[in-house]
Protein backbone atom coordinates (compact mmCIF):
# COMPACT_ATOMS: atom_id res chain seq x y z
CA UNK A 1 0.00 0.00 0.00
CA UNK A 2 1.24 3.44 -0.88
CA UNK A 3 1.35 6.62 1.14
CA UNK A 4 -1.37 7.96 -0.60
CA UNK A 5 -3.96 4.53 -0.09
CA UNK A 6 -3.20 4.54 3.58
CA UNK A 7 -6.50 5.43 5.32
CA UNK A 8 -6.16 9.34 6.40
CA UNK A 9 -5.66 9.97 10.18
CA UNK A 10 -5.69 13.23 11.67
CA UNK A 11 -3.71 14.51 14.76
CA UNK A 12 -4.18 12.73 17.79
CA UNK A 13 -5.80 9.72 16.34
CA UNK A 14 -5.01 6.21 16.31
CA UNK A 15 -4.76 3.73 13.17
CA UNK A 16 -7.44 1.00 13.48
CA UNK A 17 -6.60 -1.93 15.78
CA UNK A 18 -6.97 -5.48 14.62
CA UNK A 19 -8.15 -8.15 17.33
CA UNK A 20 -6.32 -8.02 20.68
CA UNK A 21 -4.33 -11.26 21.06
CA UNK A 22 -5.85 -13.94 23.79
CA UNK A 23 -3.64 -16.32 25.71
CA UNK A 24 -5.21 -18.82 27.36
CA UNK A 25 -5.28 -19.57 30.85
CA UNK A 26 -3.01 -22.08 32.77
CA UNK A 27 -5.74 -24.75 32.80
CA UNK A 28 -6.60 -24.24 29.13
CA UNK A 29 -3.13 -24.41 28.03
CA UNK A 30 -2.00 -27.26 29.67
CA UNK A 31 -5.39 -29.38 28.00
CA UNK A 32 -4.09 -27.83 24.49
CA UNK A 33 -0.97 -29.63 25.18
CA UNK A 34 -2.39 -33.01 25.97
CA UNK A 35 -4.64 -32.77 22.44
CA UNK A 36 -1.51 -31.67 20.68
CA UNK A 37 0.19 -34.88 22.12
CA UNK A 38 -3.17 -37.14 21.17
CA UNK A 39 -2.77 -36.05 17.42
CA UNK A 40 0.74 -37.11 17.47
CA UNK A 41 0.25 -40.71 18.98
CA UNK A 42 -3.34 -40.99 17.44
CA UNK A 43 -1.59 -40.21 14.02
CA UNK A 44 1.55 -42.29 14.58
CA UNK A 45 -0.38 -45.73 15.85
CA UNK A 46 -2.89 -44.98 12.82
CA UNK A 47 -0.39 -45.01 10.37
CA UNK A 48 1.74 -47.71 12.01
CA UNK A 49 -0.85 -50.09 12.25
CA UNK A 50 -2.46 -49.40 8.46
CA UNK A 51 1.42 -49.82 7.34
CA UNK A 52 1.92 -53.24 9.74
CA UNK A 53 -1.29 -54.42 7.93
CA UNK A 54 0.05 -53.97 4.59
CA UNK A 55 3.23 -55.19 5.17
CA UNK A 56 4.95 -51.40 4.76
CA UNK A 57 7.17 -51.58 7.71
CA UNK A 58 9.50 -54.38 8.86
CA UNK A 59 8.55 -54.27 12.61
CA UNK A 60 6.30 -52.93 14.08
CA UNK A 61 6.51 -49.29 14.59
CA UNK A 62 4.00 -48.36 17.35
CA UNK A 63 5.58 -45.61 18.78
CA UNK A 64 3.73 -46.85 21.94
CA UNK A 65 4.99 -50.01 21.88
CA UNK A 66 8.17 -49.08 20.70
CA UNK A 67 8.39 -47.04 24.37
CA UNK A 68 7.18 -49.27 26.09
CA UNK A 69 9.32 -51.87 24.57
CA UNK A 70 12.34 -49.88 25.28
CA UNK A 71 11.34 -48.97 28.58
CA UNK A 72 10.89 -53.06 29.53
CA UNK A 73 14.57 -53.89 27.55
CA UNK A 74 16.25 -51.06 29.59
CA UNK A 75 14.72 -51.56 33.43
CA UNK A 76 16.78 -53.25 36.11
CA UNK A 77 16.32 -56.74 36.75
CA UNK A 78 15.72 -55.74 40.28
CA UNK A 79 12.69 -52.95 38.97
CA UNK A 80 11.13 -55.97 36.44
CA UNK A 81 11.21 -58.56 39.54
CA UNK A 82 9.53 -56.27 41.60
CA UNK A 83 6.74 -55.29 38.79
CA UNK A 84 5.82 -59.17 38.68
CA UNK A 85 5.80 -59.50 42.44
CA UNK A 86 3.82 -56.90 42.68
CA UNK A 87 1.48 -56.40 39.65
CA UNK A 88 1.92 -60.48 38.60
CA UNK A 89 0.25 -60.97 34.92
CA UNK A 90 -1.26 -56.88 35.27
CA UNK A 91 2.69 -55.36 34.77
CA UNK A 92 2.15 -54.83 31.11
CA UNK A 93 -1.53 -52.84 32.87
CA UNK A 94 0.68 -51.10 35.06
CA UNK A 95 3.74 -49.98 32.95
CA UNK A 96 0.78 -48.37 30.42
CA UNK A 97 -1.20 -46.63 32.83
CA UNK A 98 2.51 -45.51 34.36
CA UNK A 99 3.65 -44.67 30.57
CA UNK A 100 0.36 -42.83 30.46
CA UNK A 101 -0.11 -40.48 33.33
CA UNK A 102 3.98 -39.93 32.15
CA UNK A 103 2.81 -38.71 28.93
CA UNK A 104 -0.37 -36.53 30.14
CA UNK A 105 1.98 -35.04 32.66
CA UNK A 106 4.61 -33.85 29.81
CA UNK A 107 1.73 -32.61 27.13
CA UNK A 108 0.16 -30.60 30.02
CA UNK A 109 3.46 -29.16 30.52
CA UNK A 110 4.10 -28.43 26.71
CA UNK A 111 0.61 -27.06 26.46
CA UNK A 112 1.77 -24.44 29.61
CA UNK A 113 5.13 -24.00 27.94
CA UNK A 114 3.92 -22.96 24.77
CA UNK A 115 1.68 -20.46 26.43
CA UNK A 116 4.19 -18.49 27.02
CA UNK A 117 6.59 -19.41 24.34
CA UNK A 118 5.58 -21.51 21.65
CA UNK A 119 8.94 -22.02 20.00
CA UNK A 120 10.14 -23.75 23.22
CA UNK A 121 7.05 -26.16 23.00
CA UNK A 122 7.86 -26.56 19.91
CA UNK A 123 11.33 -27.57 20.26
CA UNK A 124 10.59 -29.44 23.64
CA UNK A 125 7.87 -31.87 21.03
CA UNK A 126 10.71 -32.40 18.34
CA UNK A 127 12.82 -33.71 21.17
CA UNK A 128 10.21 -36.61 21.83
CA UNK A 129 9.80 -37.36 18.43
CA UNK A 130 13.11 -38.02 17.94
CA UNK A 131 13.79 -40.54 21.56
CA UNK A 132 10.39 -41.94 20.26
CA UNK A 133 12.09 -42.53 16.39
CA UNK A 134 15.19 -44.16 18.59
CA UNK A 135 12.94 -46.37 20.07
CA UNK A 136 11.67 -47.48 17.32
CA UNK A 137 14.99 -47.72 15.27
CA UNK A 138 16.35 -49.64 17.67
CA UNK A 139 14.22 -52.56 17.56
CA UNK A 140 15.21 -55.68 15.84
CA UNK A 141 15.18 -55.30 11.81
CA UNK A 142 13.71 -51.86 12.04
CA UNK A 143 14.44 -49.74 8.91
CA UNK A 144 14.10 -45.96 7.98
CA UNK A 145 10.66 -46.34 6.91
CA UNK A 146 9.70 -47.63 10.13
CA UNK A 147 9.95 -44.08 10.98
CA UNK A 148 7.11 -42.63 9.03
CA UNK A 149 4.47 -42.82 11.45
CA UNK A 150 6.01 -41.29 14.41
CA UNK A 151 7.69 -38.67 12.29
CA UNK A 152 4.46 -37.89 10.41
CA UNK A 153 2.33 -38.16 13.54
CA UNK A 154 4.63 -35.85 15.01
CA UNK A 155 4.31 -33.66 12.58
CA UNK A 156 0.23 -33.19 12.85
CA UNK A 157 1.19 -32.65 16.64
CA UNK A 158 3.54 -29.61 16.37
CA UNK A 159 1.28 -28.40 13.41
CA UNK A 160 -1.54 -28.34 16.07
CA UNK A 161 0.60 -26.52 18.70
CA UNK A 162 1.81 -23.96 15.94
CA UNK A 163 -1.90 -23.29 15.00
CA UNK A 164 -3.31 -23.01 18.86
CA UNK A 165 -0.46 -20.42 20.40
CA UNK A 166 0.62 -18.59 16.07
CA UNK A 167 -1.45 -15.34 17.59
CA UNK A 168 1.19 -14.88 20.19
CA UNK A 169 4.22 -15.31 17.78
CA UNK A 170 2.35 -12.53 15.93
CA UNK A 171 1.32 -9.74 17.78
CA UNK A 172 -2.43 -8.47 16.80
CA UNK A 173 -1.88 -5.21 17.78
CA UNK A 174 -0.54 -2.71 15.49
CA UNK A 175 0.03 0.27 17.50
CA UNK A 176 2.84 0.24 19.91
CA UNK A 177 0.46 1.00 22.57
CA UNK A 178 0.03 -1.45 25.40
CA UNK A 179 -2.72 -3.65 24.92
CA UNK A 180 -4.91 -4.58 28.19
CA UNK A 181 -3.72 -7.10 30.82
CA UNK A 182 -4.86 -10.27 30.46
CA UNK A 183 -6.34 -12.68 33.35
CA UNK A 184 -3.84 -15.80 33.78
CA UNK A 185 -6.55 -17.98 35.54
CA UNK A 186 -9.85 -16.75 33.18
CA UNK A 187 -8.11 -16.07 29.70
CA UNK A 188 -9.75 -12.51 30.13
CA UNK A 189 -8.89 -8.94 29.30
CA UNK A 190 -8.66 -7.32 32.68
CA UNK A 191 -10.92 -4.42 31.86
CA UNK A 192 -10.14 -2.75 35.29
CA UNK A 193 -6.74 -1.73 34.45
CA UNK A 194 -7.26 -0.98 30.91
CA UNK A 195 -4.52 0.96 29.08
CA UNK A 196 -6.87 3.28 28.05
CA UNK A 197 -7.79 4.12 31.13
CA UNK A 198 -7.01 8.45 31.95
CA UNK A 199 -4.78 8.02 34.50
CA UNK A 200 -2.93 5.60 32.30
CA UNK A 201 -3.14 7.11 28.53
CA UNK A 202 -1.66 10.51 28.42
CA UNK A 203 -3.89 10.61 24.95
CA UNK A 204 -7.02 10.71 26.93
CA UNK A 205 -8.96 13.66 27.03
CA UNK A 206 -9.01 16.39 30.04
CA UNK A 207 -12.74 15.22 30.91
CA UNK A 208 -11.09 11.20 32.05
CA UNK A 209 -13.09 9.34 28.29
CA UNK A 210 -10.95 7.47 26.39
CA UNK A 211 -9.52 8.69 22.84
CA UNK A 212 -12.69 8.28 20.56
CA UNK A 213 -10.55 5.73 18.41
CA UNK A 214 -9.26 3.84 20.95
CA UNK A 215 -10.53 0.05 21.14
CA UNK A 216 -10.65 -0.94 24.97
CA UNK A 217 -8.99 -4.81 25.10
CA UNK A 218 -12.62 -6.27 26.80
CA UNK A 219 -14.07 -9.98 26.63
CA UNK A 220 -16.40 -8.42 23.76
CA UNK A 221 -13.26 -7.12 21.22
CA UNK A 222 -11.88 -10.78 22.28
CA UNK A 223 -14.19 -12.80 21.68
CA UNK A 224 -13.11 -12.97 17.87
CA UNK A 225 -9.84 -14.32 19.08
CA UNK A 226 -11.19 -16.62 21.45
CA UNK A 227 -13.62 -18.71 19.46
CA UNK A 228 -11.06 -19.36 17.23
CA UNK A 229 -9.08 -20.50 19.64
CA UNK A 230 -11.59 -23.15 21.16
CA UNK A 231 -12.39 -23.87 17.91
CA UNK A 232 -9.31 -24.92 16.52
CA UNK A 233 -8.51 -26.58 20.04
CA UNK A 234 -11.61 -28.68 19.50
CA UNK A 235 -10.86 -29.77 15.98
CA UNK A 236 -7.38 -31.00 17.50
CA UNK A 237 -9.69 -32.71 19.86
CA UNK A 238 -11.81 -34.50 17.36
CA UNK A 239 -9.00 -35.47 15.59
CA UNK A 240 -7.11 -36.85 18.29
CA UNK A 241 -9.86 -39.17 19.81
CA UNK A 242 -10.97 -40.09 16.11
CA UNK A 243 -7.22 -41.62 15.48
CA UNK A 244 -6.90 -43.01 18.00
CA UNK A 245 -9.86 -45.09 18.03
CA UNK A 246 -8.94 -45.57 14.27
CA UNK A 247 -5.50 -47.39 15.42
CA UNK A 248 -7.22 -49.17 17.75
CA UNK A 249 -9.63 -50.50 15.33
CA UNK A 250 -7.45 -51.52 12.33
CA UNK A 251 -7.58 -54.19 9.93
CA UNK A 252 -4.53 -56.22 11.53
CA UNK A 253 -6.42 -56.65 14.88
CA UNK A 254 -9.38 -57.51 12.74
CA UNK A 255 -7.86 -60.08 10.93
CA UNK A 256 -5.30 -61.59 13.28
CA UNK A 257 -8.80 -62.42 14.97
CA UNK A 258 -10.21 -63.49 12.10
CA UNK A 259 -7.14 -65.84 11.19
CA UNK A 260 -7.16 -67.45 14.93
CA UNK A 261 -11.82 -67.55 14.42
CA UNK A 262 -10.39 -69.71 11.41
CA UNK A 263 -8.37 -72.08 12.39
CA UNK A 264 -9.45 -75.35 12.08
CA UNK A 265 -7.09 -77.47 14.29
CA UNK A 266 -5.95 -80.85 12.60
CA UNK A 267 -6.82 -83.78 14.52
CA UNK A 268 -4.03 -85.09 16.58
CA UNK A 269 -1.51 -88.31 15.51
CA UNK A 270 -1.49 -89.19 18.73
CA UNK A 271 -3.63 -88.14 22.48
CA UNK A 272 -2.40 -88.08 25.46
CA UNK A 273 -4.98 -89.81 27.92
CA UNK A 274 -6.48 -88.10 31.09
CA UNK A 275 -6.92 -90.82 33.81
CA UNK A 276 -9.28 -90.46 36.10
CA UNK A 277 -8.53 -89.44 39.22
CA UNK A 278 -6.58 -86.35 38.50
CA UNK A 279 -8.75 -83.99 40.06
CA UNK A 280 -9.23 -83.90 44.09
CA UNK A 281 -12.37 -82.73 44.92
CA UNK A 282 -11.22 -79.89 47.71
CA UNK A 283 -12.83 -76.29 47.35
CA UNK A 284 -10.62 -73.64 46.52
CA UNK A 285 -7.90 -75.87 45.12
CA UNK A 286 -6.25 -74.73 41.54
CA UNK A 287 -7.90 -76.98 39.03
CA UNK A 288 -5.50 -79.67 37.33
CA UNK A 289 -6.23 -77.95 34.06
CA UNK A 290 -6.01 -73.97 34.01
CA UNK A 291 -8.44 -72.17 31.57
CA UNK A 292 -7.16 -70.36 28.86
CA UNK A 293 -8.47 -66.92 30.10
CA UNK A 294 -6.56 -67.94 33.98
CA UNK A 295 -3.29 -69.00 32.53
CA UNK A 296 -0.48 -67.06 33.62
CA UNK A 297 1.26 -64.55 31.20
CA UNK A 298 4.52 -63.05 31.85
CA UNK A 299 6.48 -61.70 28.53
CA UNK A 300 8.12 -58.85 26.98
CA UNK A 301 5.62 -57.85 24.95
CA UNK A 302 4.55 -54.35 25.52
CA UNK A 303 2.30 -55.10 22.85
CA UNK A 304 1.15 -58.45 21.73
CA UNK A 305 2.26 -58.62 18.39
CA UNK A 306 0.11 -59.27 15.48
CA UNK A 307 0.44 -62.04 13.31
CA UNK A 308 -1.56 -63.87 11.49
CA UNK A 309 -1.22 -67.76 9.63
CA UNK A 310 -0.98 -66.56 6.28
CA UNK A 311 1.87 -64.19 7.13
CA UNK A 312 3.65 -66.56 9.70
CA UNK A 313 6.52 -68.51 9.25
CA UNK A 314 9.01 -70.79 10.64
CA UNK A 315 12.82 -70.51 9.11
CA UNK A 316 15.48 -72.49 10.55
CA UNK A 317 18.99 -72.12 10.09
CA UNK A 318 22.77 -71.68 11.31
CA UNK A 319 24.57 -75.01 12.11
CA UNK A 320 22.58 -77.61 9.54
CA UNK A 321 22.74 -78.92 6.63
CA UNK A 322 19.54 -77.75 5.15
CA UNK A 323 17.65 -74.47 5.93
CA UNK A 324 14.30 -74.27 5.79
CA UNK A 325 11.57 -72.28 6.15
CA UNK A 326 8.17 -73.56 6.76
CA UNK A 327 4.61 -71.99 6.65
CA UNK A 328 1.83 -72.29 9.29
CA UNK A 329 0.09 -74.57 6.55
CA UNK A 330 3.23 -76.56 6.18
CA UNK A 331 3.89 -77.01 10.16
CA UNK A 332 0.33 -77.91 10.47
CA UNK A 333 0.13 -80.95 8.11
CA UNK A 334 3.03 -82.48 9.68
CA UNK A 335 1.62 -84.95 12.19
CA UNK A 336 1.10 -83.70 15.58
CA UNK A 337 0.57 -84.66 18.64
CA UNK A 338 -1.66 -83.48 22.01
CA UNK A 339 0.78 -83.55 25.61
CA UNK A 340 -0.52 -82.49 28.61
CA UNK A 341 2.28 -79.90 30.00
CA UNK A 342 2.28 -77.57 33.21
CA UNK A 343 4.61 -74.26 32.08
CA UNK A 344 6.21 -72.53 35.17
CA UNK A 345 7.67 -68.71 34.98
CA UNK A 346 10.94 -68.31 36.69
CA UNK A 347 9.59 -65.31 38.80
CA UNK A 348 7.94 -67.52 40.69
CA UNK A 349 8.21 -66.89 43.77
CA UNK A 350 7.64 -69.43 46.69
CA UNK A 351 4.01 -70.17 46.87
CA UNK A 352 3.28 -68.18 43.67
CA UNK A 353 0.70 -68.68 40.93
CA UNK A 354 3.07 -67.93 37.99
CA UNK A 355 2.43 -71.68 36.78
CA UNK A 356 -0.33 -73.23 34.47
CA UNK A 357 -1.66 -76.64 33.21
CA UNK A 358 -2.66 -76.75 29.94
CA UNK A 359 -3.38 -79.22 27.03
CA UNK A 360 -0.87 -78.54 23.87
CA UNK A 361 -1.24 -79.35 20.96
CA UNK A 362 1.68 -79.26 18.02
CA UNK A 363 4.57 -80.83 16.02
CA UNK A 364 7.22 -82.49 18.05
CA UNK A 365 10.48 -79.85 17.73
CA UNK A 366 12.84 -82.74 16.86
CA UNK A 367 10.60 -83.83 14.21
CA UNK A 368 10.77 -80.41 12.76
CA UNK A 369 14.69 -80.07 13.00
CA UNK A 370 15.67 -83.81 11.51
CA UNK A 371 14.41 -82.02 8.51
CA UNK A 372 17.12 -79.09 8.49
CA UNK A 373 19.83 -81.74 9.86
CA UNK A 374 21.54 -80.23 13.20
CA UNK A 375 25.79 -80.29 12.30
CA UNK A 376 27.51 -81.89 14.91
CA UNK A 377 28.80 -79.60 17.61
CA UNK A 378 25.73 -77.58 18.02
CA UNK A 379 24.50 -77.90 21.51
CA UNK A 380 22.15 -74.47 21.67
CA UNK A 381 18.98 -73.23 19.69
CA UNK A 382 18.09 -69.18 19.44
CA UNK A 383 14.95 -69.09 19.02
CA UNK A 384 13.56 -65.78 17.86
CA UNK A 385 9.82 -64.29 18.65
CA UNK A 386 8.14 -61.97 16.00
CA UNK A 387 8.60 -58.97 18.22
CA UNK A 388 12.50 -59.61 18.32
CA UNK A 389 12.68 -61.35 21.54
CA UNK A 390 15.43 -64.36 21.57
CA UNK A 391 15.33 -67.49 23.94
CA UNK A 392 18.26 -69.69 24.04
CA UNK A 393 17.27 -73.68 24.57
CA UNK A 394 19.62 -76.62 24.89
CA UNK A 395 19.13 -78.59 21.83
CA UNK A 396 19.34 -81.41 24.22
CA UNK A 397 15.70 -80.39 25.27
CA UNK A 398 14.26 -80.13 21.85
CA UNK A 399 15.48 -83.38 20.71
CA UNK A 400 14.90 -86.00 23.23
CA UNK A 401 11.89 -87.89 24.63
CA UNK A 402 10.40 -84.76 26.62
CA UNK A 403 8.21 -84.21 23.50
CA UNK A 404 9.41 -80.29 23.30
CA UNK A 405 6.44 -78.76 20.32
CA UNK A 406 5.97 -76.30 18.20
CA UNK A 407 2.66 -75.72 19.92
CA UNK A 408 -0.50 -74.50 17.57
CA UNK A 409 -3.45 -75.74 19.91
CA UNK A 410 -4.26 -75.28 23.60
CA UNK A 411 -6.79 -77.25 25.43
CA UNK A 412 -8.52 -77.57 22.41
CA UNK A 413 -8.40 -74.59 20.63
CA UNK A 414 -6.14 -72.01 18.36
CA UNK A 415 -3.17 -70.50 20.76
CA UNK A 416 -4.98 -67.42 22.45
CA UNK A 417 -3.34 -64.50 20.77
CA UNK A 418 -1.92 -63.34 24.16
CA UNK A 419 -0.38 -66.76 24.15
CA UNK A 420 1.63 -66.78 21.27
CA UNK A 421 -0.79 -67.53 18.25
CA UNK A 422 0.02 -68.33 15.62
CA UNK A 423 2.37 -71.00 17.12
CA UNK A 424 4.93 -70.85 20.58
CA UNK A 425 7.21 -73.10 21.42
CA UNK A 426 6.29 -75.60 24.53
CA UNK A 427 9.82 -77.65 26.35
CA UNK A 428 8.40 -79.56 29.28
CA UNK A 429 10.87 -79.41 32.37
CA UNK A 430 12.40 -76.28 31.64
CA UNK A 431 11.53 -72.84 32.90
CA UNK A 432 10.12 -70.14 30.13
CA UNK A 433 12.41 -67.76 29.42
CA UNK A 434 14.75 -70.63 27.97
CA UNK A 435 11.83 -72.52 26.08
CA UNK A 436 8.81 -71.21 26.06
CA UNK A 437 8.87 -68.57 22.89
CA UNK A 438 5.63 -67.17 21.73
CA UNK A 439 5.42 -66.30 18.73
CA UNK A 440 8.61 -67.49 17.78
CA UNK A 441 9.36 -67.13 13.45
CA UNK A 442 12.68 -68.10 13.54
CA UNK A 443 15.61 -70.69 15.06
CA UNK A 444 18.89 -70.31 14.94
CA UNK A 445 20.86 -73.42 15.45
CA UNK A 446 24.09 -72.58 17.65
CA UNK A 447 26.34 -73.13 20.03
CA UNK A 448 25.85 -71.85 23.62
CA UNK A 449 29.61 -70.17 23.13
CA UNK A 450 28.58 -68.11 20.34
CA UNK A 451 24.71 -67.05 21.46
CA UNK A 452 23.17 -65.10 24.23
CA UNK A 453 19.54 -64.13 24.29
CA UNK A 454 17.60 -61.56 26.54
CA UNK A 455 17.60 -62.60 29.65
CA UNK A 456 20.88 -64.16 29.89
CA UNK A 457 21.83 -60.81 28.45
CA UNK A 458 21.00 -59.43 31.79
CA UNK A 459 22.67 -62.19 34.22
CA UNK A 460 20.10 -65.05 34.27
CA UNK A 461 21.41 -68.95 33.90
CA UNK A 462 21.68 -69.89 30.67
CA UNK A 463 20.79 -72.97 31.83
CA UNK A 464 17.24 -73.13 33.73
CA UNK A 465 15.82 -76.55 34.59
CA UNK A 466 12.37 -76.40 36.62
CA UNK A 467 13.05 -76.88 40.53
CA UNK A 468 10.78 -79.34 42.52
CA UNK A 469 8.48 -77.14 44.26
CA UNK A 470 4.31 -77.37 46.11
CA UNK A 471 1.95 -74.61 46.88
CA UNK A 472 -0.65 -74.62 49.19
CA UNK A 473 -3.65 -73.47 47.75
CA UNK A 474 -6.04 -73.59 51.07
CA UNK A 475 -6.76 -72.49 53.54
CA UNK A 476 -5.37 -68.95 52.53
CA UNK A 477 -3.15 -66.92 54.55
CA UNK A 478 -4.23 -65.57 57.95
CA UNK A 479 -7.64 -67.50 57.12
CA UNK A 480 -9.66 -68.43 60.69
CA UNK A 481 -10.55 -71.95 60.40
CA UNK A 482 -13.18 -73.91 62.38
CA UNK A 483 -12.14 -76.84 65.19
CA UNK A 484 -12.09 -80.17 63.43
CA UNK A 485 -11.02 -81.43 60.78
CA UNK A 486 -9.34 -78.78 58.00
CA UNK A 487 -8.53 -79.95 54.37
CA UNK A 488 -5.04 -78.64 53.64
CA UNK A 489 -4.82 -78.40 50.10
CA UNK A 490 -2.69 -77.26 47.10
CA UNK A 491 -0.32 -78.26 43.46
CA UNK A 492 3.57 -79.54 43.68
CA UNK A 493 5.18 -79.96 40.61
CA UNK A 494 8.89 -80.96 39.08
CA UNK A 495 7.99 -81.20 35.36
CA UNK A 496 10.08 -84.01 33.44
CA UNK A 497 11.18 -85.77 37.09
CA UNK A 498 7.23 -86.33 38.27
CA UNK A 499 6.07 -85.68 41.95
CA UNK A 500 6.01 -88.86 43.86
CA UNK A 501 5.07 -87.35 47.31
CA UNK A 502 3.88 -84.27 49.49
CA UNK A 503 4.63 -83.71 53.10
CA UNK A 504 3.03 -81.14 55.45
CA UNK A 505 3.98 -80.62 58.67
CA UNK A 506 1.77 -77.92 61.15
CA UNK A 507 4.04 -75.59 63.62
CA UNK A 508 6.84 -77.90 64.19
CA UNK A 509 5.36 -81.27 64.32
CA UNK A 510 6.51 -84.15 62.07
CA UNK A 511 5.80 -84.06 58.72
CA UNK A 512 2.84 -85.87 57.59
CA UNK A 513 1.91 -87.83 54.07
CA UNK A 514 -0.58 -85.96 51.88
CA UNK A 515 -2.85 -87.65 49.70
CA UNK A 516 -2.21 -87.66 45.81
CA UNK A 517 -3.94 -87.16 42.53
CA UNK A 518 -3.48 -89.30 39.73
CA UNK A 519 -0.90 -88.67 37.61
CA UNK A 520 -0.90 -87.69 33.95
CA UNK A 521 2.50 -87.56 33.10
CA UNK A 522 5.96 -87.21 34.46
CA UNK A 523 5.56 -83.06 33.06
CA UNK A 524 2.29 -82.12 34.95
CA UNK A 525 1.93 -80.97 38.58
CA UNK A 526 -0.13 -82.95 41.04
CA UNK A 527 -2.72 -82.15 43.38
CA UNK A 528 -2.81 -83.20 46.92
CA UNK A 529 -4.42 -83.15 50.13
CA UNK A 530 -4.22 -83.41 53.73
CA UNK A 531 -6.54 -83.49 56.35
CA UNK A 532 -5.88 -81.82 59.53
CA UNK A 533 -7.05 -83.27 62.80
CA UNK A 534 -7.34 -78.77 64.54
CA UNK A 535 -7.57 -79.43 67.67
CA UNK A 536 -6.35 -76.57 69.44
CA UNK A 537 -7.45 -73.15 68.93
CA UNK A 538 -4.91 -70.69 68.45
CA UNK A 539 -2.70 -68.88 65.29
CA UNK A 540 -0.96 -72.27 63.62
CA UNK A 541 1.88 -72.09 61.03
CA UNK A 542 1.31 -74.77 58.08
CA UNK A 543 4.06 -75.80 55.85
CA UNK A 544 4.13 -78.58 52.77
CA UNK A 545 7.11 -79.98 51.03
CA UNK A 546 7.49 -81.82 47.92
CA UNK A 547 9.74 -85.36 46.72
CA UNK A 548 10.04 -85.86 43.36
CA UNK A 549 10.29 -88.53 41.06
CA UNK A 550 13.90 -89.47 41.87
CA UNK A 551 13.11 -89.58 45.36
CA UNK A 552 14.79 -85.93 45.93
CA UNK A 553 13.04 -83.50 48.73
CA UNK A 554 12.16 -80.20 47.85
CA UNK A 555 14.97 -77.51 48.43
CA UNK A 556 14.19 -75.96 52.25
CA UNK A 557 16.80 -72.86 51.78
CA UNK A 558 14.92 -69.61 51.08
CA UNK A 559 16.04 -68.13 47.47
CA UNK A 560 15.01 -65.82 45.42
CA UNK A 561 13.86 -65.83 41.68
CA UNK A 562 17.37 -65.23 40.16
CA UNK A 563 19.32 -66.22 38.30
CA UNK A 564 17.77 -69.60 37.69
CA UNK A 565 14.64 -69.82 40.46
CA UNK A 566 13.35 -69.93 43.46
CA UNK A 567 13.63 -72.34 46.34
CA UNK A 568 12.24 -72.61 49.68
CA UNK A 569 8.61 -74.41 51.88
CA UNK A 570 5.64 -72.81 50.91
CA UNK A 571 4.25 -71.70 54.65
CA UNK A 572 0.62 -70.24 55.79
CA UNK A 573 -0.81 -68.73 59.43
CA UNK A 574 -3.76 -69.35 60.49
CA UNK A 575 -5.95 -69.56 63.40
CA UNK A 576 -8.30 -71.95 64.27
CA UNK A 577 -11.46 -70.77 66.68
CA UNK A 578 -14.03 -72.76 68.39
Amino acid sequence: MTTSERPATTAGQLPPQGPAPWRPGVAVAGLVGVIAMGIAIGVAELLAGFGEWIGLFNTPASPLSSLGQTFIQFTPEWLKEFAIRTFGENDKLALTAGMGITLLIVAAVIGIVGRVSPRIAVGITAVLILITAGAIYSRTGATVLDLLPILLGGLAGIYFLVAVFRRQLVPGVTDPVEAAPVDDTTGLADSSSSAWSTAENPKAGSSGAAHPMARPATAASNAATRRQFFKIAGIGAVVAVAAGALAKWIPSTAEVAASRSNVALPAPADVQTIPGGTSLDVPGISPFVTDNADFYRVDTAFVVPRVTTDIWELRIHGMVDNEITLSYADLTAMPSIERMVTLTCVSNEVGGDLAGNAMWQGVRIAEVLKMAGPQAGADCVLSTSYDGFTVTTPIEALTDDRDALFAFGMNGEPLPVEHGFPVRMVVPGLYGYVSATKWVVDLNVSTFAEQTAYWTDRGWSAQAPIKTSSRIDVPKSFEQVSKGTVAIAGVAWAQHRGIQGVQVQVDDGDWQDATLSGEVSADTWRQWMYRWDATETGQHTIRCRAIDGTGAVQIEQIQGVMPDGSTGWDSRSVTVTA
